[in-house]
């Protein structure tokens, strides 16, 4: 396949790829099938001339697997553990997991999966219960995440950067029974520590889960069983928990699985962000449903991430856009071998078209930024290789995803005309745990009853559907790929006794992406902004806090009284 020897997915893998949110109509697929199965003979034969035995086997193997799995990937709905177990059976000794710390085949990715689902149950997890998950990402995190899942558990990975306060808030909304830590977090926290919960270390799990040779009771996932709760970031309280469904997730990412062995892609995905967050999944479960080999790194650092996505021929990595932004301006890059890479995916934050142009310059594969929410709605995917015309937008709704753009009263405006986006597709949260009032406030239920998401942004749909961001309606920022609500960082500022009125604003930051920046009024005679900003700091997790705070005699305010944020956010970026 020319295409990819160059390091490029060929058109029609990328119209497949496009279908990432779900579609049902996965049949289609299945035509495909039968390029890999050619390519596969090609390779048993190049393996045959050369006496490559080895070779030989795995691409017999993967031949023999490769029809009934694709069959298995397009049903409307399935079971993640299922699948594992299959690729288990099939690739044997071949990596599935790499860290740090080693290697982890196929055989024992099922194996350690199982008896830690063993261990959970007889532990006291029961059926949709939560297991709350803290540290860095790790070949243990992912294990035990996908353990949680096989025994019918609901995997609750926590932000590693939230206050005590807010990770003791998200483990009792989740109604975890068992908390998995790595010693890091342990030491930061102390032993007092949510002691309520069942402590496991994540860097002892093999000590802890069932002996050999046990087995986990069978679990079959109904449709609306949770398979996770991720939780939002960006607020000052407790983050709400979003529920995703079995079903959710199998039509996320199973699209994905079967389009990558249609293509005959061998899949190695570089997972550099954090396996708490959504836009890790990408990188995380689609490539292992495709029976490929996922690297987990536990923190992102440009000179490794260029080791490992040379050193491991990696074919697949999903970024946020501060990171495409530090591997550009990493002196060490052009000196790396990235000829591997397929396709790269970018979500979560703003995207700038220079940098989008100058990623596609610089780096081999094709690159799809994914526009949606942890929530759902609306999935828009920009081919930014194939559209280079358009890279100041997010792309088209991809097929299964419809959006609508309203006014404030919630009537559609003509086409290219701003207003505020809302989207449904298949691939919907069930909810916000615990939070009926909340997932109500998120949602639009149109005349007919159809339920919408409110995106939060507002955008306008140009000539070709594509659908270009104008601005944010709640003003949200996004700084490193996390939410930061401004509403939030103003209550905590004027919190302070010296603090008369707060606002907060973004701005864009190279490093972050975004960057919030306060503006007080303060009282006469009261404490500097410095102190003022380092008492807030301390309050805030790492992710929220204020980059600046500046002091202001007046806030801007329109002649009806309404806060001026441009002029704040204009000052902000003279001041910066």
């Amino acid at each position: 396949m020319s295409a990819m020897a160059a390091g490029m997915l060929p058109a029609a893998l990328i119209k497949v790829l496009i279908s990432l949110t779900g579609d049902p109509l996965f049949g289609a697929n299945l035509a495909r099938r039968d390029r890999i199965l050619a390519c596969q003979r090609k390779e048993i034969a190049r393996a045959l001339a050369v006496g490559r035995r080895a070779a030989i086997h795995v691409a017999m193997t993967r031949e023999s697997i490769t029809q009934s799995m694709s069959e298995r990937l397009a049903q409307p709905f399935g079971s993640f553990s299922d699948i594992i177990k299959e690729w288990a059976q099939a690739l044997g000794d071949l990596p599935a997991l790499l860290d740090d710390s080693g290697t982890c085949s196929w055989t024992q990715l099922d194996d350690r999966i199982e008896r830690l689902a063993a261990r959970l149950v007889e532990t006291g997890l029961e059926r949709g219960q939560s297991v709350a998950i803290l540290g860095a990402s790790s070949t243990n995190y992912a294990l035990v995440f996908l353990a949680t899942v096989r025994a019918g558990g609901v995997a609750a990975p926590l932000t590693t950067s939230a206050s005590p306060e807010q990770l003791e808030g998200m483990a009792a909304d989740s109604g975890a029974r068992h908390l998995f830590i790595d010693a890091g977090k342990a030491a930061e926290l102390g032993d007092e520590f949510m002691p309520d919960l069942e402590h496991v270390r994540l860097e002892e799990v093999d000590a802890w889960m069932a002996p050999e040779g046990t087995s986990a009771p069978a679990f079959g996932p109904d449709r609306k069983d949770p398979f996770n709760i991720i939780y939002s970031s960006g607020t000052t309280g407790i983050p709400k928990g979003i529920v995703h469904s079995h079903q959710m997730r199998w039509r996320q990412f199973a699209a994905t699985a079967l389009s990558y062995l249609a293509s005959g892609l061998e899949v190695r995905s570089l997972a550099s962000t954090p396996l708490y967050s959504n836009t890790t999944m990408v990188a995380f479960l689609a490539p292992l449903l495709a029976g490929g080999t996922v690297r987990v790194m536990g923190k992102f650092d440009c000179a490794r991430w260029l080791d490992h996505a040379a050193g491991d021929r990696t074919t697949i990595t999903m970024l946020v856009p501060v990171q495409y932004q530090r591997l550009m301006d990493h002196p060490g890059f052009d000196d790396h071998d990235l000829s591997s890479l397929a396709m790269k995916y970018c979500t979560s934050a703003p995207f700038s078209a220079e940098l989008k142009r100058e990623v596609l310059e610089r780096m081999p594969g094709g690159l799809i930024e994914i526009y949606s929410m942890t929530e759902g709605g609306v999935v828009c995917l920009l081919a930014c290789h194939e559209f280079p015309d358009k890279l100041h937008t997010v792309g088209r709704p991809a097929p299964g995803s419809e959006m609508k753009v309203l006014d404030d009263e919630d009537n559609e405006v003509p086409p290219g005309t701003p207003g505020n986006l809302i989207g449904r597709s298949h691939t919907m949260m069930s909810g916000y745990k615990n939070r009926p009032d909340k997932t109500s406030e998120a949602q639009y239920v149109d005349p007919d009853g159809g339920v919408w998401m409110r995106m939060g942004d507002i955008g306008r749909v140009d000539e070709d559907g594509f659908v270009e961001l104008v601005g944010r309606a709640k003003d949200m920022i996004i700084s490193g790929g996390f939410n930061i609500y401004p509403s939030d960082l103003e209550a905590e500022l004027e919190r302070e006794d010296d603090v008369v009125e707060a606002a907060v604003v973004g701005i864009a930051s190279k490093q972050w992406g975004e960057t919030p920046v306060g503006f007080v009024v303060l009282k006469e005679n009261g404490r500097e902004c410095e102190e003022v900003l380092a008492s807030v700091n301390a309050r805030l997790g790492k992710t929220q806090r204020l980059s600046a705070l500046h002091p202001i005699d007046e806030m801007p305010r329109s002649h009806i009284g309404k806060l001026l944020k441009t002029t704040l956010r204009e000052k902000a970026e003279q001041l910066a």
